[in-house]
């Protein structure tokens, strides 16, 4: 079995179970809106990858900072963190527990974290209501004031779905 498959299939499992738990009730009330910064975002996501076999990824989520520097955090419905990544210009770092990984840039953490590089600047872009240009990404912002969005990715292969759902 491949390090990447590996991977994947761990944090499949820690967030199907996390979504698990989330259909019983147990959810972690949400921050109060007065102490979030305004670069704060946090909901759920979900994002599928149609490769063989195809990837399915959920979970909470905790994002901080811009495309530059900041944070993500995943966790699960009771607000344990599965996993940690952020980044500054000069690195990239992935925290599991008590393994910490150091990567490049922005694309390796990603593909390392969830099986395919995300557009982080534009993704951004996107949270703010923003539409943002990326070779291959089409984003879906008609439902941004209802906290939604989706995205996909068709080229390169495989394609890729995103969804976010803000609290």
């Amino acid at each position: 079995m491949s390090a990447a498959l590996s991977r994947r299939t761990w944090l499949h499992g820690v967030l199907s179970g996390a979504a698990a738990l989330a259909l019983g009730g147990c959810a972690t009330p949400p921050r109060p809106h007065e102490e979030r910064p305004e670069s704060y975002w946090a909901g759920r996501l979900s994002l599928q990858i149609d490769s063989e076999p195809p990837q399915r990824l959920s979970g909470a989520f905790e994002l901080l900072g811009n495309a530059d520097s900041g944070e993500l955090r995943l966790m699960t419905p009771l607000g344990q963190t599965v996993a940690t990544a952020s980044w500054t210009p000069a690195q990239a770092m992935l925290r599991r527990g008590d393994d910490t990984r150091l990567y490049p840039d922005t694309d390796t953490l990603t593909t390392e974290l969830t099986g395919t590089a995300l557009p982080l600047p534009a993704l951004f872009a996107w949270l703010r209501g923003q539409s943002a240009s990326v070779p291959g990404w089409t984003a879906d912002l008609s439902r941004h004031a209802e906290g939604r969005l989706s995205a996909q990715r068709l080229h390169p292969l495989p394609a890729v779905q995103l969804r976010l759902v803000l609290q």
